[in-house]
């Protein structure tokens, strides 16, 4: 089990202002460089919802909401550029569109990209952060996982799907990492047979996969825009784990430590921009888990051959806090404010949460 920290120096969770909405809410983005938020969801009729919502005095003020023809499942900022700050999204029909929120009436940018649902999104080589060109990658029910180029039209320049004769797997979850110079990326996919699977898009082939025994709900590098350092695998039954992605065993992959967290699925990973050791867990039970890495003394060591293999770290939880009967199925850390967090849950609530103390940690 898990270390918890000392008292008096723990991290708070104090939640800071609640909103209820009267839609279904998937996803909750702050948006760069502001103290807005975006809500993404589904209405009772069907139909998508987006509200944008700005931080003011302790209350949300809800300064335009925009409705689609089909509810928005995800969304990500990750590929714009800071000065354009478009928001990327996929949606129930399988489309990935890229908006402009000054002016959300036509998308910027629009794909028919899957036959299913999008379930989940992810953009790189924007907002200032890491290098290489903005990509989006989208993982869908369909079972591909497809990265897009929003500069060129309507085709993917990857398309990771089911080799002839592979049954096709729900994907759950992407990342993108590794983005550190022009040429290297990677993108991490989970599926719902517990499936990990590591694609390089460097050398556009299968780099490492493995199998958690469970849904694959949320992965997270700790940073997209380093040499692979760690990544985060939650999962549908309580467990998260933690591969560290610096070595590379021939045979044996990536070391990793496992934690049973929660008593229901974990629905999101998401580490603190300002602190990559730190990051939270949200569980179907309505709980958030702070949880803190420790590295151990060495992080690599040779086997009986003389190969690298990595060592594993360990895990301590900091705090955690029920905010809700309901899961909470999105998460996302301000990236300007530390300790400023939104999360949304299927109560049809979203809330801001400021952690604190988080410089103590």
């Amino acid at each position: 089990m898990a270390a918890v920290a000392a008292g008096a120096e723990r991290p708070q969770v104090v939640s800071h202002v609640q909103q209820a909405l009267s839609y279904t809410l998937f996803d909750c983005k702050w948006v760069p460089r502001s103290a807005r938020l975006l809500c993404l969801g589904s209405a009772a009729r069907g139909t998508g919802v987006l509200q944008l919502y700005e931080l003011r005095a302790g209350r949300l003020a809800l300064l335009r909401e925009i409705e689609k023809a089909k509810p928005i499942k995800c969304g990500t900022f990750g590929a714009a550029s800071l000065q354009q700050r478009y928001l990327a999204t996929g949606d129930f029909a399988g489309s990935l569109n890229v908006w402009n929120l000054e002016a959300p009436e036509i998308p910027v940018y629009s794909v028919k990209g899957h036959k299913e649902i999008i379930n989940s999104i992810d953009g790189v080589g924007g907002l200032g952060i890491g290098e290489g060109a903005p990509e989006i990658v989208t993982g869908s029910r369909d079972g591909t996982v497809k990265v897009w180029d929003p500069r060129q039209k309507d085709t993917p320049v990857a398309n990771m799907e089911p080799v002839q004769g592979e049954s096709k797997r729900d994907c759950w979850t992407v990342a993108f990492g590794n983005a550190y110079n022009q040429e290297e990326r990677v993108v991490c996919a989970g599926y719902d047979n517990g499936d990990i699977k590591l694609f390089d898009l460097k050398t556009m082939s299968l780099r490492w996969e493995t199998n958690i025994k469970n849904g694959v709900c949320s992965l997270e590098f700790d940073r997209k825009d380093v040499n692979m350092n760690k990544l985060v695998a939650t999962s549908l039954e309580g467990k998260f784990h933690v591969f560290d992605m610096r070595t590379q065993h021939p045979t044996k992959g990536f070391a990793s430590v496992s934690e049973k967290a929660h008593k229901s699925t974990i629905w999101q990973v998401r580490h603190l921009p300002q602190n990559r050791d730190i990051f939270m867990t949200s569980g179907g039970a309505g709980s958030l888990h702070l949880w803190k890495y420790e590295y151990p003394a060495q992080r690599s060591k040779k086997d009986s051959e003389g190969a690298e293999m990595g060592v594993a770290g360990s895990v301590s939880l900091l705090q955690n806090v029920t905010l809700s009967t309901q899961p909470i199925s999105s998460l996302d850390w301000s990236p300007d404010k530390k300790g400023l967090c939104v999360c949304g849950a299927f109560d049809q609530t979203v809330r801001v949460l400021i952690v604190t103390k988080l410089n103590k940690v």
